[in-house]
């Protein structure tokens, strides 16, 4: 996992929620990647009802955009519908990128 230096409050938060077929695949492990390599902090954990991903992230502006097209885009084996996300003024409140299973 990644750990961020201080808080740099030009960042952003980003909270997204992704449609399809994107649980059972391997995708919250493809965005733990994608976060540790942009440098993001946050979490990402399955919804119930399985078909549909929850994601909150934190970092630089340029580096949410590059994950925001990571995440309309999956793994191999996902199939995205849509993706609801925004974004708002980041808190700091994360160390790192995890899974959350709850």
């Amino acid at each position: 996992m990644s750990k961020t230096s201080a808080f740099d409050p030009s960042n952003q938060r980003l909270n997204a929620i992704v449609n399809g077929r994107v649980q059972g695949v391997g995708f919250r492990f493809f965005v733990l990647r994608r976060a540790v390599a942009l440098g993001l902090t946050g979490w990402v954990r399955n919804l119930s009802g399985g078909t549909a991903v929850e994601v909150t992230a934190e970092g630089e502006a340029k580096s949410l955009h590059e994950f925001l097209a990571a995440l309309h885009e999956g793994p191999d084996a996902a199939y995205v519908r849509d993706v609801k996300y925004h974004f708002s003024p980041a808190t700091g409140e994360f160390h790192d990128f995890e899974i959350r299973y709850r």
